[in-house]
């Protein structure tokens, strides 16, 4: 046994993603050692990030591919719904599709960035309804912690006064974007209908935070940020962690299980090393696994003993069950008043300045809808660098196509449905019996199926959607079908809810620490502690959860009850 195996470290976590990076930077912040594994390669945005390299630069004007599922000069290194060496499967009748991030910073190197808390509706949505779960704590509760991870993290919003978006305190967010022209179209036609558009929140600098730059609206954040003005943990948490002196980072590390005493008490972990294929086993008086829900999930299950015959956390028979991700659907229009107006610069900070919170709330209370939860429209339109595609009909060839590809440009309109999902029976993931990655680790497997509530709501959402359009003056035809225009599970890239907190050990897997209720020093960080999938994206909550809980741990340590 080398002397690292005999060594024991304060905390390690698995993962530098939101959750993991977020952890590292608590706990060292609050004078704690950590050691960080993370299953990618190192990844330096100042360096290696494509941020000016144009679409008709790359190979098939920068289209997505097999390899790059955002595009030629997306950020992401080795990671996708596809990972060499690394498979996964779906059981017989369902399809999902796993996004892995394999490089430092996990997903947060190319998220979207939205940052919307999720509001008192959202986290007690059985108790209004009778379906899926409660949240073992209140939205006042966390409010505090969502504060401080907005002004960490530097999040550009307003106020809006709408119930579907608390309020942060002054000075927390920073100004927004000035919406673009098709934005308030859409605004103008939604308002017509009783429905407000508003600014959406995100995680990009207007102004200058720490050592980050405001973003200059000239790059699209998918390429990553040299400037840190795009949020990443690697241009934020990480180094912020670093310059404690408490922090080390393993990169190539492939956490293969948790280890456990013959008390069935948690150890510290076993990872393969990436560069040499040996396996390095460490102890630690406590691990935090922020892997992201489905990866900490597996490695879970793979972790079964004799103290743990269903894998480790899991007396509850809950690790891997409760699998969610967003809804999505996608429905755009050409709007003939947006055709051939003068060019312009329209970038922006690339996503969307406006977006239609849900505003059905009050609907919901008067049982006048058929579906149970709520969905956004995230706004597509404007003046962008074009790609390989083009969307509309045209015909003919020389000066006259060219003449209704200009008259087209900038002139088409997209909504992006977002929607929550209800956990059901059909939704989990196991372990698959036979299949392993290149290993040797069992891979995880698959069940999937929308339930009724999902369908019905993209079906309202799709109809709401094109009542906007024809009110902006658009054409849009007949509406497809809900089982054909709602996305694939996964596609969304939301996936919560494997290892969910709770307040009982009978039907959840941690407490509203992340602490897990079979073994105290193991600690989940990452969303599979989410007890529902609001609407909103998870990353912000993600992060809030991973400082409240180390803030917790931390004072845990200090008073020895750990």
């Amino acid at each position: 046994m080398s002397a690292e195996q005999q060594s024991t470290h304060e905390i390690i976590v698995v993962g530098s993603g939101a959750g993991g990076a977020m952890a590292a930077y608590e706990l060292t912040r609050q004078g704690r050692k950590v050691l960080l594994l993370e299953a990618g390669r190192d990844y330096d945005p100042k360096t290696e990030t494509p941020m000016f390299k144009p679409n008709h630069a790359a190979p098939l004007m920068g289209a997505s591919t097999v390899d790059k599922d955002f595009g030629y000069y997306d950020s992401t290194i080795d990671g996708g719904w596809t990972v060499p060496n690394e498979p996964y499967s779906s059981a017989e009748g369902s399809e999902f599709l796993w996004w892995r991030a394999r490089m430092l910073g996990g997903r947060t190197n190319h998220w979207g960035r939205y940052s919307l808390r999720f509001s008192e509706h959202d986290f007690k949505g059985k108790s209004r309804d009778g379906l899926g779960a409660d949240w073992p704590f209140t939205y006042d509760d966390i409010a505090p912690w969502y504060d401080k991870t907005e002004a960490l993290v530097g999040v550009c919003g307003t106020n809006t006064g709408l119930d579907d978006m608390p309020p942060s305190p002054e000075g927390v967010l920073q100004p927004p974007p000035k919406p673009r022209i098709p934005e308030l179209l859409v605004a103008a036609a939604a308002k017509k209908l009783g429905i407000a558009a508003a600014p959406m929140h995100r995680a990009v600098l207007t102004k200058p935070l720490d050592n980050r730059a405001a973003c200059f609206y000239a790059t699209p954040c998918g390429h990553g940020c040299s400037i840190g003005a795009a949020f990443q943990t690697t241009t934020s948490l990480i180094p912020m962690a670093k310059a404690t002196g408490l922090l080390e980072v393993r990169t190539n590390a492939m956490v293969r299980r948790v280890d456990t005493n013959a008390n069935g008490q948690v150890t510290g972990v076993t990872y393969v090393d990436k560069t040499t294929g040996a396996d390095v086993t460490l102890n630690a008086k406590v691990v935090i696994l922020a892997a992201s829900a489905c990866e900490t999930a597996r490695l879970l299950l793979n972790s079964k003993t004799d103290k743990h015959p269903q894998g480790l956390a899991n007396s509850s028979g809950q690790v891997g069950r409760n699998l969610m991700d967003s809804t999505g659907a996608n429905l755009s229009a050409m709007i003939p008043a947006l055709q051939g107006r003068p060019r312009y610069n329209e970038d922006g900070h690339t996503a969307n300045h406006l977006f239609i919170p849900w505003w059905g709330h009050k609907a919901h209370a008067n049982k006048e809808l058929d579906f149970p939860r709520g969905y956004h429209f995230e706004i597509g339109g404007r003046f962008s660098e074009p790609g390989a595609y083009l969307s509309g009909q045209f015909q003919g060839y020389g000066k006259d196509l060219k003449q209704q590809v200009r008259q087209h440009y900038g002139a088409s309109v997209g909504f992006a449905l977002r929607g929550e999902m209800l956990p059901n029976d059909d939704c989990y993931m196991d372990i698959d019996p036979t299949l392993t990655d290149k290993w040797g680790i069992p891979v995880a497997r698959f069940h999937w199926k929308w339930s009724e509530h999902e369908l019905k709501q993209v079906e309202h959402g799709l109809k709401t959607a094109k009542a906007i359009f024809e009110t902006m003056g658009a054409t849009v035809g007949e509406l497809p079908k809900a089982e054909e225009a709602i996305l694939k599970g996964g596609q969304i890239i939301h996936e919560v809810g494997t290892t969910r907190m709770g307040e009982s050990a009978k039907d959840s897997v941690t407490n509203q620490w992340g602490q897990s209720w079979d073994c105290p020093n193991l600690f989940v960080m990452d969303g599979g502690v989410f007890a529902s999938n609001p609407h909103k994206n998870c990353t912000l909550t993600i992060l809030t959860l991973a400082m409240r809980n180390s803030s917790w741990l931390a004072g845990q340590l200090a008073k020895g009850a750990l």
